[in-house]
């Protein structure tokens, strides 16, 4: 994975991220030495949201299956989330 740092993006703009996306997935941001983000192609991001959503709803199936989930009124489940603060 190719890395770019802030001054780079600092002095380059765009461009530096978008020439080493042509031969990369990703491209991480480095400040100050340290790896802070992720740039990729949007494409690859609406793909990877999509696998984060699907996760999510299979984790959800599998609640549902094995109960662990609970029925109630609006006002009941306000009340419940206010309380578990």
């Amino acid at each position: 994975m190719a890395t770019v740092t802030a001054n780079e993006l600092k002095t380059k703009g765009v461009s530096a991220v978008e020439s080493r996306l042509k031969t990369e997935d990703e491209v991480i941001i480095s400040v100050r030495g340290k790896d802070r983000y992720v740039v990729m192609d949007i494409d690859k991001y609406a793909k990877l949201r999509e696998f984060e959503l699907e996760l999510a709803l299979q984790e959800a199936k599998a609640d549902v299956k094995a109960g662990r989930y609970v029925t109630e009124s609006v006002a009941d489940h306000i009340k419940r989330v206010i309380d578990d603060l």
